[in-house]
């Protein structure tokens, strides 16, 4: 630490001296010789120090003791100071900060660090009042802002920060905020003094795969390290084969020289990127050394490396200088204060008098010195600071020449660009040999036709002929040996696609290949140029002609319940009216048999009504619960019928991987040894996995050790879906393809919506190319032209819909012939049966009518003699007339003596009917030409001049003397007419006892 002290002592009239005390770090002997040389040139400019004559006492002391530091100023105060400079650490600082903020002694401080290392801020306190005697010459530290800008501008998203021991690394806090909020992934480490022995701890200590991915993290790099640190650390870690011709280093640091930059370059390989402070500096060499009326020492401004000098010693001569210029200035404008001893430990001592007089020359001074145009702000800042921004391009040859990027300072920012004009061009006449597995639509072969070289073509192979085309590369390809991507086998070493790449026999692998995690452990990858997704692809469900779909609303038990509640029903109507038997009306012709009951129960069901009036509680309290029964069953099978037959999609119950994994009717397998087996076996037998699904789907995929149900590629994979009862598990975009490419459109697929990887190009761990393959892939994606790649082999309108389970039909909402032939059947069999039983009920009724005895034995009915009858037996003449149906009559005898009156019979009789019917055997269709005969109710049969009515049921006696139906052979009406007063008997009818 240098802590300069200027002194004002006792010199004759003609010649003032002043005294100038320096306190130094014990390991500062160049900021001692820099101090000498700057106090020597001064001297010797008459123009500045005309009358006056500076002097000098320097001092040593530990620069991390801020006690020594306080007491040797202190001491120093007694003789009578100007001006305090200090170079020393910042706990010392602080503490002089203080002390001439107390004492009124203007403080000009130069923030130094040991061994070289890259400084950190100092937290020098600044107060609110304007007496902060303390000013800082060196500017602050700009190294995060300066290293944020050069990160984003190279689009960083992964790197590692080496420090090394002398550094703090709380200073660059604020950076490591900034980058996690931009999502930027850094890593820390702490070069050790040992750099040989902390590598080959690092070789002995991780596995291969850590080992690799340390190799990948080393990619990028940012150096906070001393020059000479760095370029021992760079030297070991070459030699050590740790990094590639790709990688990307930034070593940041304010003092680092032109032969350091060189030294640098020479022993790194891959891209540097150098960042130091730089002076500006005359393009005029006769005015290099020359500031204002003062001239510097060629070996300042002018040596032949010009940044030799440690930062720390320009800024010394500088604040000798600037000291001097603000002396020279209060003696001219005679407003200069003498020097008093100042003493420290007495608590009643007094500041400066003069000491805001002389902090607000210095601090007006606006000295244009060696490191630029010193000035200072209102904070007490130098804010003049400007940073150089150094560079190489890719490439393999050690050597390498560096050249200026662009710089940086606080006002404007960054001026220049950091891309590299070679990067688009570096690849102009290089030829890759590329490896690739067939796999549809990515990589296809065409056939050898006529001693032709194969042809591929493909999704994938469009890709990278839009890198070739743009880079200027040309490539040969050639297809993996085993026709694999690539697994790990259990010996360590890698097959497929992937073992190409390891082996260093192919330069890039492109095809169908996902990114994984194990895979970047022994290869790079590009970004992903497509996202991938894992699904499945199943045969789409044939359509069968159900010629019963009218019958698919109910279930078949239901549809059975049905049928036996008819039955059950039908035979409860039945035994309800034998037990109470209904009160039926004369006339009527229908009867309560079990036939009729179940015709009845029928009739309701399917809603066309009944024939037999039911007039007992009981029956109506059953008919009525049985027709609100059938009105639900009725309506809801209407409602089932309309839904079900204008469905013509049917979707097969398995809609995504977790329905898949549900189920176990349907088997379904993947490729063996493939990426998807085994991320479905690491998922599958991570007992930390949440989700249950992989667990489910690798007990399926791996049963008889996954010979059952996998397959050894997707080709054998698809033929086993086109076989039918078999789901192929692979990537969506191959299953999409092979799904929109079916001539018969029999496939459908299903995937996983979530995109966690993607495909990438494959090359070799350390690759140069895949920043420029990286960054050209991402200018395809941002422009859209991987867009139109991919809507070239996954078109958008296609004759397949891939996402439905079932052959979709041209029209969805009309019926067809095949959903309602059932109903034609039924009706068909309907009408079939109603033949039969009519041939049959035909040839019975002919079989009986054989057995029946002759007609002319019977006794028909007199119809004139039946006239007269009838008319005796009436006594009003305005009854109407009574109407003969087609239904046949009993006439029972007549005991006519034994009839009561009128009146009685009215009171014990509860015949109510009115009408009094005949007819013959006639087909039912001419009953309307028989004429109706009727009579009063209320009248009853009359009999010659009897006062009262005689009513009472009649029944036919066959000539056997049973009770029998007679046939009638014709039909006509017979009209009632009343006669008024005859008197008929009984005992002379010659019919008595006769039946009709």
């Amino acid at each position: 630490t240098l802590l300069l002290l200027l002194c004002e002592a006792s010199a004759p009239p003609a010649m003032l001296q002043i005294l100038l005390c320096a306190i130094f770090d014990e390991s500062a002997k160049k900021d001692d010789e820099v101090f000498r040389l700057a106090v020597s040139d001064l001297n010797l400019n008459e123009e500045i120090l005309q009358t006056e004559k500076i002097t000098f006492s320097v001092t040593f002391v530990d620069g991390n003791n801020p006690f020594q530091a306080v007491q040797e100023a202190c001491d120093l105060m007694n003789q009578g100071i100007l001006a305090l400079i200090s170079s020393i650490g910042c706990i010392s600082a602080s503490s002089l900060q203080s002390l001439s903020d107390a004492m009124h002694i203007p403080h000009l401080f130069v923030q130094r660090t040991t061994s070289g290392s890259p400084r950190s801020g100092c937290g020098i306190n600044r107060t609110n009042r304007n007496q902060n005697y303390t000013l800082s010459v060196r500017p602050p530290v700009y190294l995060n802002e300066v290293i944020l800008r050069v990160i984003l501008e190279f689009a960083w998203q992964k790197f590692i920060i080496f420090y090394d021991s002398d550094y703090d690394i709380r200073g660059i806090q604020d950076f490591l905020d900034k980058a996690s909020q931009q999502g930027m992934d850094v890593a820390l480490q702490k070069v050790e003094s040992n750099i040989n022995r902390m590598i080959s701890s690092m070789f002995a200590t991780m596995r291969l795969e850590e080992m690799n991915r340390y190799r990948d993290t080393l990619r990028r790099a940012i150096l906070f390290l001393s020059p000479q640190t760095a370029k021992a650390f760079v030297s070991q870690v070459v030699d050590s084969n740790l990094v590639a011709f790709d990688c990307h280093w930034i070593f940041i640091n304010e003092e680092i020289s032109d032969s350091d930059v060189q030294e640098l370059v020479r022993r790194s390989i891959g891209r540097l990127t150098i960042i130091r402070q730089i002076f500006p500096m005359s393009m005029n060499n006769t005015h290099r050394c020359i500031r204002g009326k003062h001239r510097i020492s060629p070996s300042l401004c002018d040596p032949k490396d010009p940044y030799n000098h440690n930062i720390t010693n320009l800024y010394i001569y500088d604040s000798v200088l600037l000291l001097a210029h603000a002396f020279h200035k209060k003696l001219e404008d005679r407003k200069w204060h003498s020097m008093a001893s100042l003493t420290c430990i007495r608590k009643n001592s007094k500041p400066w008098q003069g000491g805001y007089s002389m902090l607000d020359t210095v601090r007006k001074g606006d000295l244009n010195g060696i490191t630029g145009f010193l000035e200072f702000n209102e904070n007490g800042g130098n804010p003049n600071v400007q940073f150089e921004i150094l560079g190489t391009s890719y490439g393999e040859d050690l050597g390498r020449g560096v050249r200026k990027l662009a710089t940086w300072n606080p006002v404007t920012g960054l001026n220049g660009t950091l891309t590299d004009k070679k990067l688009e061009n570096n690849m102009r006449g290089v030829m890759l040999r590329v490896v690739t597995v067939p796999e549809e639509p990515f990589v296809m072969v065409s056939e050898n036709v006529l001693g032709k070289t194969k042809k591929y073509y493909g999704f994938s192979i469009d890709v990278l002929d839009a890198l070739a085309s743009y880079l200027g590369f040309k490539y040969e390809i050639y297809v993996a040996p085993d026709y694999r991507f690539g697994s790990q086998q259990p010996d360590g070493n890698w097959n497929g696609l992937i073992g190409e790449l390891v082996f260093k026999r192919a330069d890039v692998g492109i095809s169908a290949l996902t990114i994984t995690p194990e895979r970047e452990n022994v290869v790079d990858f590009t970004t992903r140029y497509m996202d991938y997704s894992l699904g499945f692809l199943l045969k789409k469900a044939e359509k069968t002609v159900d010629m019963f779909a009218c019958l698919a609303p109910f279930d078949f038990s239901l549809w059975a319940c049905i049928a036996g509640t008819v039955l059950l029903v039908g035979l409860l109507v039945y035994l309800l009216n034998w037990l109470n038997p209904p009160r039926l009306q004369m006339g009527s012709v229908t009867s309560t048999t079990l036939y009729n009951s179940m015709w009845f129960v029928y009739g309701s069901f399917v809603q066309q009504g009944g024939e037999v009036p039911y007039t007992t509680l009981a029956t109506r309290m059953m008919m009525g619960v049985w027709w609100l029964f059938a009105l639900i069953v009725i309506s809801s099978y209407t409602a089932n019928l309309a839904a079900f037959l204008t469905i013509n999609r049917i979707e097969t119950s398995i809609q995504s991987l977790q329905d898949l994994s549900k189920q176990t009717d349907i088997p379904y397998g993947t490729v063996m040894e493939s990426a998807v087996y085994e991320h479905i076996r690491v998922k599958g037998m991570n007992p930390f996995e949440r989700d249950n699904m992989y667990s489910q789907m690798w007990r399926m995929i791996n049963r008889g050790n996954g010979t059952e149900n996998s397959v050894k590629d997707s080709q054998e994979g698809i033929r086993r879906v086109k076989g039918g009862h078999y789901a192929f598990v692979w990537d969506v975009a191959v299953l999409e393809y092979v799904a929109l490419n079916s001539p018969d459109c029999s496939f459908f697929t299903i995937g996983n919506t979530l995109a966690d990887r993607g495909y990438g190009i494959a090359l070799q761990h350390g690759s140069p190319y895949r920043d420029i393959f990286t960054q050209r892939i991402l200018e395809l994606l941002q422009s859209g032209e991987i867009d139109l790649l991919k809507h070239k082999w996954w078109p958008r309108t296609t004759q397949c819909d891939i996402y439905s389970s079932y052959k979709a039909q041209q029209r969805s909402s009309a019926l067809d012939l095949a959903s309602f032939a059932g109903v034609f059947c039924i009706l068909a069999a309907g009408i079939i049966l109603a033949c039969v039983i009519a041939i049959v009920e035909n040839w019975w009724n002919r079989r009986r009518a054989s057995r029946v005895p002759s007609k002319e034995d019977d006794k028909e009915i007199d119809l004139e003699h039946l006239h007269r009858r009838a008319n005796s037996l009436l006594t009003d003449d305005d009854s109407p007339h009574k109407q003969f149906s087609t239904s046949s009559i009993d006439l029972t005898p007549l005991d006519i003596d034994s009839l009561p009156t009128r009146q009685t019979l009215e009171q014990i009789s509860d015949f109510r009917n009115t009408h009094i019917t005949t007819t013959t055997f006639i087909p039912e269709q001419i009953q309307t030409l028989s004429r109706s005969l009727s009579a009063k109710a209320a009248s009853g049969f009359t009999f010659g001049g009897m006062p009262e009515h005689r009513t009472g049921p009649f029944r036919s006696r066959a000539p056997n003397g049973g009770f029998f139906r007679s046939p009638i052979k014709t039909m006509s009406s017979v009209p009632y007419q009343p006669t008024p007063s005859a008197v008929y008997s009984l005992n002379n009818d010659p019919d008595r006892g006769t039946s009709i």
